[in-house]
């Protein structure tokens, strides 16, 4: 599975590990992703769905049916 987020698109950046001595390695920023059952009014019935910790908190306060 993909690691980006169904209703923000936030995926992962990449990006350099730096140490004392200045040597660099590649390293990755994933996000906060969460498996949550949304309840769809339309469908009446649970979906599964990926989203970071944003979305649920966006969700939570304008609803599912302003965001898609």
């Amino acid at each position: 599975m993909s690691r980006i987020c169904k209703i923000t698109g936030k995926k992962p950046l990449t990006g350099n590990n730096v140490s004392h001595a200045n040597n660099r390695t590649k390293r990755k920023q994933n996000p906060n992703l969460q498996t949550k059952r949304i309840w769809v009014e339309d469908e009446k019935r649970w979906v599964k769905m990926r989203l970071t910790a944003k979305a649920i908190k966006i969700i939570d306060k304008k609803g599912l049916k302003s965001l898609v």
